[in-house]
């Protein structure tokens, strides 16, 4: 693996000194982008991009040609997972992800097993071999999957949901199928991102996109314990031991203590969350990842100046703080607007460090 040139990321996540904040932006390679609107039409589909390593590589080096961004992330979907399980997805444009099968019972559970990394998912891997080789070493690769909790809810429901009727009842009719449907999950997706770390990323993120949708009750049973036992495999493993590991839950706010002492070594925060008060209840423990309102990018670059200015102002002075987004960037910003977030970050933070 060829030395880092800029390893900003990784020193902030170790909460090592930096000269400046590093900054990445959750969907950063996206729609917002005229060159991505351009790259997936060329596939066809959405499913086709991720499924095809070199288009996949294109959309995650294309905003890194853009910005001076201190990390790339691989393009690829949260969704991977069940699609290898066999349960069809497809992406219906404005409508979001469908899969034709959903699993609601122990019957629909047991027919499904652990996916091969290499083999049903080996086109995640063959895109990571491609874009390090292509980065050569420029910033580090971050890879990245889905909660067993947030994945659960797609392969429940069938689809995206604001209710997670069907995927919440289970909590209650039918607890054991969900303990058992996430804890394949759990072994699945741990398997996943070691193997992402084989093939060459230098940092996993675990997104828990709909974990804020649990009860203070149902969260720590039905989503942190299983990203625990994700970390723990994770460390275990002797090739991953040294990659850092950030965990993100939306709408999480109220269970920082708990997602800090699972072992990870860094926690993202959305936007709800003031990063100064997280920082003095967990920051001694873990590196923290966020906060920007992702609106603020509707405005203009003094007043996302500004904001920047107030989240270091909130996090203060010291290291272990990587700047990013409360959650991934929308469609319809304008990327002069994602210029202005990336330059005023590098140019603030410094007098933090």
């Amino acid at each position: 693996m060829p030395k880092l040139k800029n390893d900003r990321l990784i020193r902030a996540l170790q909460r090592k000194p930096v000269d400046m904040t590093p900054v990445w932006i959750m969907r950063q390679a996206g729609r917002y982008l005229p060159e991505y609107r351009k790259t997936r039409e060329q596939a066809g589909s959405f499913v086709k991009l991720c499924q095809t390593p070199e288009l996949a590589c294109e959309v995650t080096l294309q905003p890194l040609r853009r910005f001076p961004l201190d990390a790339a992330i691989l393009f690829s979907d949260i969704l991977t997972i069940p699609d290898a399980m066999g349960l069809g997805l497809s992406v219906v444009e404005k409508q979001g992800p469908r899969f034709e099968k959903v699993i609601r019972s122990q019957d629909d559970l047991n027919k499904l097993g652990v996916p091969d990394p290499e083999a049903e998912l080996g086109y995640v891997m063959d895109a990571v071999r491609i874009i390090k080789q292509e980065l050569d070493g420029k910033v580090p690769l971050i890879g990245f999957a889905g909660s067993p909790w947030t994945i659960a809810t797609y392969m429940i429901e069938g689809a995206s949901s604001k209710e997670f009727s069907h995927a919440k009842g289970m909590i209650y009719q039918d607890p054991k199928t969900l303990h058992g449907l996430l804890d394949l999950l759990a072994r699945s997706i741990s398997e996943y991102l070691k193997a992402q770390i084989s093939a060459g990323v230098n940092v996993v993120m675990v997104f828990d996109s709909w974990g804020g949708a649990l009860s203070d009750a149902s969260y720590p049973e039905f989503s942190l314990q299983y990203m625990q036992q994700i970390v723990n495999e994770v460390k275990q493993s002797s090739e991953a031991k040294d990659i850092p590991v950030i965990l993100f839950t939306k709408g999480g706010g109220m269970w920082l203590d708990q997602i800090a002492n699972v072992g990870c070594d860094a926690v993202g925060l959305d936007w709800g969350v003031n990063i100064g008060y997280a920082r003095r209840k967990i920051g001694d423990r873990v590196a923290l990842q966020g906060n920007l309102d992702t609106a603020v990018l509707y405005s203009n670059p003094e007043r996302i100046r500004e904001e920047v200015g107030n989240v270091l102002h909130a996090y203060g002075h010291g290291d272990g703080h990587v700047f990013n987004l409360g959650h991934g960037i929308h469609p319809e910003i304008d990327p002069e607007n994602v210029a202005a977030l990336v330059d005023a970050v590098h140019e603030l933070s410094v007098d933090y460090h």
